[in-house]
């Protein structure tokens, strides 16, 4: 007969403990110890020392054996296989994050569908929906009539029961949150409950050659929800990022054993679900067309893509005794250096005065390049005039004030090219010339400011 223990697991990170305490000395974060009973089932430690023969021995192989990858499974999205990696993997298994309404559901809803027209056999379960709810969805995004095997069910046994008789080929499980083992007796969303079921799935998928997906929560702070084990437990991690308010939305590939992991999927959110951007780098420029101060072009690498994106900027006076210091789409630490140097460098005096700093239609800038188009918008704004029409920005500034060369610049420059840009305000070392486009080195900060902006200097 099984006995029940009870623990003490930390909601963030999974650490367990014998008692209570307010603060988690593993990850540091407060009144995260949530009590949860834990069952020690019978033939553990005391099967162990009856001399019980659990296993045989490990088979080792040899490190230059030549074994055939397996074949990937191409899914006909062509933004969701670049993410991938060339499509999936067979015995591979996936977590997949997003914020609430983001589009998981559709996303995987449509992956199964179209695997299973192609002849594959794809599971959908759901913990979340009734099957009345999918099938409506399914009407919806005009896939009602493809060959998927849906279910709802949150009891981890009997889902594991149901996939090794239906022997599928591709499987989503929605989400990964609402599933509950009946190994613990803790609730269903627990620390113990996410991992115990991310193990199992985990598991079966690598034994059963199916590919898995599992669909995760996201904490306020965009975290995947649960102990962060199970981001190791699985083969890749992705994202799907994006603004309600905006229709485009971004797979982001944080973790992929098979494939790039800064590659990014780009789709465009419509009346029949999601759909792959038909043109991924200009989605996120204005227009409008006008050239209105405050507004420069960053040309972005996400992986082997170029991505062309605005990013707007404006300092006015500020009404109260602090200045405010808003950032969206940036990281606001990179603003207060930029800012820094500009005025310890440069003499452009900010002090005083409240400054905004956004990247148009939900793209964040996550690399080092994105300073010189981020510092191009604040002097236009400073000055109140339109940089140069059809310009692009890119390059890496350092405390001294000097422009560092980025990674991959003539990419970038034949998509600026390619999309009708004519200047290129760029770190020296890079390609001397590119059919189409003017070329201006930039050594400095202060060098950009003498071309730009020359009457902010005080």
């Amino acid at each position: 007969m099984s006995k029940s223990a009870t623990a003490y697991a930390c909601q963030s990170c999974g650490e367990v403990y014998s008692k209570w305490s307010g603060r988690c000395d593993a990850c540091g974060e407060w009144n995260t110890l949530v009590e949860e009973a834990v069952s020690s089932a019978p033939g553990g430690l005391k099967a162990a020392k009856s001399g019980t023969k659990r296993s045989s021995k490990v088979e080792f192989t040899a490190l230059n054996d030549a074994e055939d990858p397996p074949a990937r499974v191409v899914m006909g999205v062509e933004e969701l296989d670049r993410v991938f990696g060339g499509g999936l993997v067979p015995s591979s298994a996936t977590l997949i994050g997003g914020d609430p309404g983001i589009g998981k559901s559709t996303l995987l809803l449509q992956v199964a569908a179209r695997l299973a027209r192609n002849g594959l056999t794809s599971v959908y379960v759901s913990g979340e929906e009734a099957a009345a709810q999918i099938q409506e969805r399914a009407k919806r995004l005009k896939v009602a009539d493809s060959p998927v095997q849906l279910a709802t069910e949150t009891d981890l046994r009997r889902i594991l029961s149901s996939l090794k008789a239906a022997k599928p080929d591709f499987v989503v499980i929605d989400s990964i949150q609402t599933l509950w083992s009946d190994s613990l007796e803790a609730a269903p969303g627990s620390v113990g409950q996410v991992r115990a079921c991310a193990q199992e799935l985990t598991r079966w998928a690598k034994k059963s050659g199916a590919a898995i997906i599992l669909v995760g929560h996201v904490t306020k702070e965009g975290q995947i929800a649960g102990p962060r084990v199970v981001e190791h437990m699985v083969d890749t991690v992705f994202y799907f990022e994006g603004e309600r308010g905006h229709q485009f939305r971004i797979l982001r590939a944080v973790k992929n054993r098979f494939g790039p992991t800064d590659e990014i999927g780009i789709f465009e959110m419509h009346q029949y679900g999601l759909a792959p951007a038909k043109e991924p780098s200009a989605l996120f420029l204005s227009a409008d067309g006008e050239d209105a101060g405050g507004t420069a072009v960053f040309a972005a690498m996400e992986g082997s893509r170029p991505v062309l994106a605005e990013v707007q900027a404006l300092v006015a006076n500020s009404a109260y005794g602090t200045p405010r210091r808003s950032v969206i789409g940036w990281d606001s630490g990179r603003l207060a250096m930029l800012l820094a140097v500009l005025e310890a460098r440069c003499g452009v005096t900010v002090a005083g005065r409240d400054v905004y700093l956004s990247v148009a239609g939900g793209y964040r800038i996550s690399e080092p390049a994105g300073d010189l188009a981020a510092a191009a918008a604040l002097l236009s704004s400073l000055s109140d005039t339109a940089l140069p029409a059809k310009s692009v920005f890119f390059g890496e500034i350092a405390l001294s004030g000097a422009v560092r060369p980025v990674a991959r610049m003539d990419h970038r420059l034949k998509e600026a090219a390619r999309l009708g840009f004519e200047h290129a305000f760029m770190p020296e070392g890079g390609p001397a010339a590119v059919d189409g486009l003017t070329i201006t080195p930039i050594r400095r900060l202060a060098d950009l400011v003498d071309r730009l902006a020359p009457e902010t200097v005080e």
